[in-house]
C-alpha cells in the first residue's frame, strides 16, 4: 500500500503529536528527575514529604541519598529494574488513591534496605561489634533481628505520615508549566 503525499503528512503530524504529547506528559510529571539520585526527586509526590523531612534532619542526610538505602546496589540492571518496578507501584497506588497514610516497606524493599544497612556499615558489623551478617529473611524466621528492630528511629524517626508532619518544609518542585503558557491561560 502506497501512501499519498497528503496521507504521509497527516501520518507524520499524528505521530509527532502523539510522541510530542507523550514527551510533554513525562516532562510535566517530572519523570526525568527520577533518573537521578537526587533526594528532592522523591518529593515530586507529596506523600513522600514527611519521609524527606525526617531524612533531612537525620545523620544519614550527610552521606546517604534515598537511593543509597532504598534500591539494590549489586549491579546496574538490578538497581534500575527495582527502581522502575517500585516506582510503578507508587504511581499505581497514587493514581488509584490507595496509598496508605503510613508507608511501610514491603518484604522485597525490606530486604534491599537491610542489605544496604549492612553494605554501608560493613566495617562496624564485622570488625567492631562483630554482629556478623544476617539478612532480612533470617530475621523474619527468628534467626536474628532486622537492623531497624534496634535502630527504629533511623533515619526517618519512626512512623511518619502527612498528618504527623503537616508543616514539613521540603523542596517542593517548581511548576513545570512555562511562563508563556501561564500567561496564555490568563
Amino acid at each position: 500500500m502506497i501512501l499519498s503525499k497528503r496521507q504521509k503528512i497527516i501520518t507524520a503530524i499524528m505521530a509527532g503529536t502523539i510522541v510530542g504529547g507523550g514527551l510533554f506528559f513525562l516532562y510535566m510529571l517530572r519523570a526525568h528527575t527520577y533518573l537521578t539520585d537526587e533526594p528532592s526527586a522523591c518529593v515530586n509526590c507529596h506523600i513522600m514529604s514527611p519521609y524527606y523531612a525526617t531524612w533531612m534532619h537525620s545523620s544519614h542526610s550527610i552521606n546517604a541519598t534515598c537511593n543509597d538505602c532504598h534500591v539494590p546496589h549489586e549491579n546496574f540492571v538490578k538497581k534500575w529494574t527495582f527502581k522502575g518496578m517500585d516506582g510503578m507501584k507508587h504511581v499505581a497506588a497514587f493514581l488509584t488513591s490507595s496509598e496508605p497514610q503510613v508507608i511501610q516497606a514491603h518484604p522485597a524493599s525490606s530486604q534491599v534496605i537491610m542489605n544496604n544497612c549492612i553494605r554501608c556499615h560493613q566495617q562496624l558489623n564485622t570488625e567492631f561489634v562483630e554482629t556478623g551478617r544476617i539478612d532480612y529473611m533470617m530475621s523474619e524466621v527468628g534467626k536474628g533481628k532486622a537492623c531497624w528492630d534496634c535502630h527504629r528511629e533511623v533515619p526517618h524517626g519512626g512512623k511518619n505520615s502527612l498528618s504527623s508532619t503537616p508543616n514539613a518544609i521540603v523542596p517542593l518542585p517548581e511548576s513545570p508549566v512555562p511562563e508563556w503558557l501561564k500567561k496564555m491561560k490568563k
